[in-house]
């Protein structure tokens, strides 16, 4: 074994471990100082996935047509990478999970759909997830480390239906209904409620409207309303704020960089830090620290993500996605006092 180069393989490129999640891999033969070395870098493959590490990105519609392309982004070093794909292609999905799972509508594919997939973030493995109580698309979706809220959208209509989806057993079952029937909504929460951002009441429009589900009781009540009337938003925050942008609003007519911050304690919305580029469709997803916004449509699909720092409310460049692309969805694994 050779312990000049990594791995001990002898080539002009050296091997670079694909760390440091399970899906990852160290191809050759390591001496211990070698998987040191990768371990200080944060590149070195472990046996499971560490908590609060990384979300996976559905991309939803890239280049005009529904796709099964995901990426995993993992927030050290903010490495974006290929993730399991799919089981089958679509766009207008939504997303929630735990530290262990993430539980994908999958939307149109190409028609309203009841099909959700798992997403096992140890091993990188998707699987079939029990369907929805109705076809849909255009949802939005917020949970803890127990259940997920899935508000269903477009049924084919704006809905009031939700559905509340336990990982344990993976049972999905009729969850209490939103105040108004809507689609093109956005959601975050911590591990007592959920803020749904209700989005669009009729077709077309916008609303200011957003519901506060407590998970304990299973209880909707209204929430503050947001800064401007606004549809087909995204959303990511941790324990204690969640960052909302808005998307398309009025009385603009277009879409926006404009973002709120709700915090949970108080329940109150501010003005949070503005998006790079003015966007609607994205999707958001994040940890402890920082949520990851991909921008969705711009001028048009685009690859721009940012990462909002909720410590000082900073929005900057994070790594770009694999394709441009709108009208995703997005999980992460566990954010401590949120879904974990």
């Amino acid at each position: 074994m050779s312990r000049t180069y990594p791995g001990g393989i002898i080539t002009k490129t050296p091997v670079t471990p694909a760390g440091p999640n399970q899906c990852g891999a160290a191809p050759g033969i390591w001496t211990l100082d070698q998987q040191l070395q990768a371990q200080k870098l944060g590149i070195w493959p472990t046996q499971g996935t560490s908590v609060g590490t990384l979300a996976i990105f559905a991309l939803g519609c890239v280049a005009g047509n529904p796709s099964t392309t995901r990426n995993k982004y993992t927030y050290s070093g903010c490495v974006s990478a290929a993730a399991t794909a799919a089981s089958a292609a679509s766009k207008r999905g939504s997303a929630v999970g735990n530290s262990t799972r993430g539980i994908f509508a999958l939307g149109l594919d190409p028609c309203a759909s009841t099909t959700r997939d798992k997403y096992t973030y140890s091993g990188c493995v998707n699987a079939s997830a029990t369907a929805s109580s109705n076809a849909s698309y255009s949802g939005s979706a917020a949970g803890n480390s127990t259940v997920g809220i899935f508000a269903l959208g477009n049924r084919p209509c704006a809905s009031t239906t939700r559905n509340k989806y336990t990982y344990s057993g993976c049972t999905s079952a009729a969850a209490t209904a939103a105040s108004a029937a809507s689609r093109l909504g956005a959601a975050a929460g911590n591990s007592t409620v959920g803020i749904f951002a209700l989005g669009s009441l009729g077709c077309p429009s916008t609303s200011t409207t957003r519901d506060k589900y407590t998970y304990s009781g299973d209880v909707n009540a209204a929430a503050t309303a947001a800064s401007d009337a606004s549809r087909n938003g995204s959303a990511a925050g941790n324990s204690t704020v969640g960052i909302f942008h808005l998307g398309y609003v009025q009385p603009a007519c277009a879409v926006s960089t404009i973002r709120n911050k709700y915090t949970y304690s108080g329940c109150t919305s501010a003005a949070a830090t503005a998006a790079s580029n003015a966007s609607q469709a994205g999707a958001a997803a994040g940890g402890a620290t920082a949520g990851i916004f991909a921008l969705g449509f711009t001028t048009a699909r685009s690859t721009t993500r940012n990462k909002y720092t909720y410590s000082g409310c900073t929005s900057a460049a994070a790594t770009a996605s694999s394709a441009a692309s709108a009208c995703g969805s997005a999980a992460s694994n566990g954010t401590t006092g949120g879904n974990v």
